[in-house]
């Protein structure tokens, strides 16, 4: 039996992968420290599950509209306008079953045989795959260190060509950390105006933002980005929501429509009750995001400092999100080979740089407890002395 050609080259998550692997370990009684996955350590606060629980009891449990329910757009309408300085309408405002899917929805409603998406490099994993899913080609523009890991306005213009649909902009960014500033984000804009080429804005970990960096909607720069972006967000990261699976967009209307349209015929509607306790993340104190803010700010800075010291690694400060990318380029392996001999001698997971289209690097999640990474960082140090 043959399987679907789309799938010809579709790999499967290798940060799933690993994170999956190392909690098999953990579940053995193997003492692992885990940098590999991509979800806060903390519980749900508890104000967000108690309005969940109130759902149920109340046996709000059927479907709702595919787009979700009215008072949740309402409420990401008013954050948008108030945060963000975007005038989305709630019409404008899809719920998805995570932002992962919200890209996914955007990326096939406006792409497809013969377009290209740019992709600055090192990207999130998944970014390539929906693009080639979308039967679109993807074309990385790959970043360095040197430039904090982002794309520039002329990096854009010379990745272009008369098939460029989308460009995806990831800030601040998984896996690098980046935090592109607002000229930055405007004079990529106008390349982008200049040819009507449309903006995946993934803004995720828009909350998770340390030192000076400020966040910047590319949406609100101008009425040109307002008509070409596309803003996904969502409660994963910043309320430590990652199993309840919600996450939304904003986008012009003919746009959401039409990711209402496909969303109705794929997965129907986000779950009913878990939009309640979204409806409560968003309408009651942020205090809660602020603690993880903070604490993961403590861990940043411990771990920059830790790998900073160490011989033939080097990493640029992340400004955002909650992830540091190491160069191994020194260490003359390739960063599948590290990753693999790191876990099964020392016991460190940490997911390969190949992964996100850069395979001198490694990526190490700090969403995990300051004691794992304080013994991770020592188990890192002394498997680099033995290379």
């Amino acid at each position: 039996m043959e399987l679907a050609s789309r799938l010809a080259n579709i790999t499967p998550s290798l940060t799933l992968a690993i994170d999956s692997k190392a909690k098999s370990l953990l579940a053995e009684g193997v003492n692992v420290c885990s940098f590999a996955a991509g979800e806060p350590d903390f519980d749900t606060p508890e104000h967000i599950k108690e309005a969940t629980l109130q759902a149920l009891a109340a046996n709000f449990t059927r479907y709702t509209p595919s787009a979700g329910i009215p008072e949740l757009r309402e409420a990401i309408s008013h954050k948008f306008k108030t945060e963000n300085n975007l005038d989305y309408s709630p019409s404008e405002i899809i719920v998805s079953n995570g932002a992962k899917q919200s890209c996914f929805n955007a990326i096939l409603a406006c792409v497809g045989e013969g377009d290209e998406v740019i992709i600055p490099a090192p990207y999130w994993l998944s970014y390539p795959e929906m693009v080639r899913l979308a039967g679109a080609e993807a074309v990385i523009v790959q970043t360095t260190a040197a430039n904090n890991w982002k794309m520039t306005a002329d990096d854009f213009a010379n990745a272009m060509s008369p098939r460029t649909k989308m460009v995806i902009i990831n800030s601040p960014g998984n896996p690098t950390g980046a935090v592109y500033t607002k000229e930055e984000l405007r004079a990529i804009v106008e390349v982008a105006a200049d040819e009507e080429i449309l903006i995946l804005s993934d803004e995720i970990y828009e909350h998770l933002i340390y030192d000076e960096a400020k966040h910047v909607s590319v949406a609100s720069l101008t009425p040109e980005a307002r008509d070409l972006t596309i803003t996904v967000n969502g409660f994963s990261k910043a309320y430590a929501m990652t199993g309840w699976r919600l996450g939304y967009l904003g986008a012009p209307l003919k746009i959401a429509q039409a990711i209402d349209s496909l969303q109705s015929h794929s997965t129907s509607a986000p779950c009913s009750f878990a939009q309640r306790g979204a409806l409560a993340a968003l309408t009651s104190s942020q205090q809660c995001v602020a603690d993880m803010r903070e604490e993961f700010n403590i861990r940043r800075e411990y771990m920059f400092q830790r790998l900073s010291s160490m011989p033939n690694i080097s990493a640029v400060k992340p400004q955002g999100a909650f992830y540091i990318l190491a160069s191994i380029a020194k260490l003359g392996l390739s960063s599948s080979n590290f990753a693999d001999r790191l876990l099964s001698k020392a016991n460190v997971a940490v997911v390969p740089g190949i992964a996100f289209g850069d395979d001198k690097t490694i990526r190490l999640s700090y969403a995990v407890g300051l004691d794992i990474i304080k013994e991770g960082m020592d188990r890192l140090e002394n498997f680099c002395k033995t290379l």
